[in-house]
């Protein structure tokens, strides 16, 4: 089967527009896409947050997988005309039900979302997927790691493309304890990191 073959007819002819417009959005390439959705459904990942909706071309990809293991996408975009956008691109390829499209600064919602976690009103996530500001994977670690489940994944872009603005992020994952880690050579890099059990 062909990556995008899965996908309904308008589904396919939104994601082949959004393909066309990669660079404007930095969107991610289909192959590190389809290896996401291949992931979340072996990984069978139900509670999955990205940082970076753009215009949801990666979402609807993650979203897709998520029909299969009967879980939901928490998404993050700072811009409010591109969360406007992706919301569209949702709805067209009926995965808005499956999508919590939240506006803001990722690194804001993420102390909310601590706070939440802590309290027992958000459950901890399982997949974590970062596409969002390179400059602030370091933060965003520090943030995230205690909302990530052990036994969870986080899953890096441009850690190749933008190698020296994530060098703190790749450095202190590959120096944490709990953490198993692998680059892969996607079109911009991917960077994997496994939550392992202590």
């Amino acid at each position: 089967m062909n990556t995008i073959d899965k996908f309904d007819t308008k589904s396919k002819d939104v994601l082949f527009a959004l393909e066309q417009t990669r660079k404007e959005f930095w969107n991610i390439d289909r192959a590190t896409a389809n290896f996401l959705n291949m992931l979340i459904k072996m990984h069978n990942s139900k509670n999955v947050l990205e940082l970076g909706t753009s215009n949801g071309y990666s979402a609807i990809w993650l979203a897709d997988a998520l029909r299969h293991t009967g879980g939901k996408l928490t998404t993050i975009e700072f811009w409010d005309k591109r969360q406007s956008v992706a919301k569209e691109n949702f709805k067209i390829c009926k995965v808005d039900s499956l999508i919590e499209p939240l506006l803001g600064s990722a690194l804001a919602i993420l102390d909310e979302m601590g706070s939440e976690v802590k309290q027992g009103t958000r459950e901890p996530f399982d997949f974590i997927f970062i596409d969002a500001n390179k400059l602030e994977y370091i933060e965003y670690f520090h943030k995230i790691d205690p909302l990530l489940k052990f036994g969870g994944i986080i899953a890096a872009d441009n850690t190749i493309s933008h190698a020296k603005k994530v060098e703190p992020y790749i450095k202190a994952l590959e120096e944490h304890p709990n953490y198993q880690n692998q680059m892969l050579n996607f079109e911009a890099g991917l960077f994997l990191s496994y939550k392992v059990q202590v």
